[in-house]
């Protein structure tokens, strides 16, 4: 194919996993939640959604899962540079959208005072999580990689993950993605005993955890994709939103954390995506999953500096669990809103403009 057809081909997509769209969506708002019970309920045993923090290797498989079918196919022809430049659209424009927010909320934090211990050093911060170099700084905070947004950890390791595979891995045969996936599966081993689970790779003390993270699970469904693990079966999204729930509402438990996330990240999660992959979406859910897709990035990239108000305001003010619980009630359904606000009005129109620009017309 010649390369003035590349931007062709690189505008066609193929049919979504409807339902796997709509776990994606179901796992974004699982960790909303569990990062304001973090605030609320430190002490992770008395949390109802302990296990939350493995919706990020979901994530990954999902996304490693995705990116095989829709690229595996086509690269070659579109070629490396339109592959970062799509990437880069749809990735970026909330990347940058998050850094904002958390920059507003960081210098205009009405509950606390924070801001002026790192004034000097904040617009470096915030240079830093636009262009998702990791600056761990702010001691006080648990020493994020992204202070102004941490969830920007993953999309680090999204990114490398990306380059590695249109370089890499997307022209590797599946025996040898099999011994990457043993490699990962040993390195998540590893960590988990290390660590104690798998909520690491955020901070700047455990870094190379995400890696780990992102290396075994983008590996792994970027092999359920090409081994065909596709389950048919008569499930349908709701059967599904029960299994990726009960992974998150495990409870927590120094005995046998380790052990779980191993189990869950190297065998589970890839046998969800299969399962979701060929489950049955059924009339009236349509709508439902892709809007739950739609909302689920933006949602993920901007709900975080309104955790550190939150958390600001619990330190200030002290207020009892009832108190709280209406807060998180009302701050889910919010950021919601929020997202999907900013989907319609700016991350939407800025990424088909980027679109036209970038790709129509290379």
């Amino acid at each position: 194919m010649s390369q003035t057809n590349a931007p062709a081909v690189a505008l066609k997509t193929r049919p979504h996993f409807a339902i796997l769209d709509g776990l994606r969506g179901l796992a974004a708002i699982a960790v909303v939640i569990y990062h304001f019970m973090e605030i609320a309920v430190p002490d992770y045993h008395q949390s109802f959604i302990a296990h939350a923090h493995l919706a990020v290797d979901f994530f990954f498989c999902l996304s490693g899962f995705v990116i095989a079918y829709a690229y595996d196919h086509k690269l070659k022809q579109i070629g490396f540079t339109m592959f970062l430049k799509i990437r880069f659209i749809r990735l970026h424009p909330l990347v940058i959208m998050g850094s904002i927010i958390g920059l507003l909320a960081f210098v205009f934090d009405p509950f606390s005072n924070l801001y002026q211990l790192y004034a000097d050093r904040t617009p470096l911060m915030f240079i830093t999580s636009c262009l998702m170099i990791p600056y761990p700084l702010v001691h006080e905070r648990y020493f994020n990689l992204f202070h102004l947004n941490p969830p920007t950890w993953s999309l680090f390791w999204e990114y490398l993950a990306n380059i590695v595979y249109a370089l890499i891995l997307v022209k590797l045969r599946n025996k040898l993605m099999w011994v990457l996936a043993a490699i990962g599966a040993v390195a998540i081993c590893y960590e988990s005993f290390h660590s104690g689970y798998l909520g690491v790779g955020w901070g700047g003390d455990n870094i190379l955890g995400g890696g780990i993270r992102v290396f075994y699970s983008f590996t792994a469904g970027i092999l359920v994709y090409r081994s065909n693990w596709i389950i048919k079966s008569r499930l349908g999204f709701l059967s599904l939103v029960i299994l990726l729930i009960m992974v998150f509402l495990i409870p927590f438990s120094e005995k046998t954390n380790a052990i779980i996330d191993i189990l869950i990240v190297i065998l589970y999660f890839p046998f969800l995506v299969a399962l979701g992959a060929g489950a049955q979406l059924k009339s009236g859910w349509g709508k439902i999953c892709n809007w739950s897709g739609e909302i689920s990035y933006p949602l993920y990239m901007i709900h975080y500096p309104f955790i550190w108000l939150f958390m600001s305001y619990v330190a200030r003010y002290k207020p009892d669990l009832q108190q709280m619980s209406v807060v998180i009630l009302f701050g889910v359904f919010g950021l919601i809103v929020l997202a999907y606000t900013i989907l319609v009005f700016m991350d939407i129109p800025i990424r088909n403009y980027l679109r036209k620009v970038w790709v129509k017309k290379s």
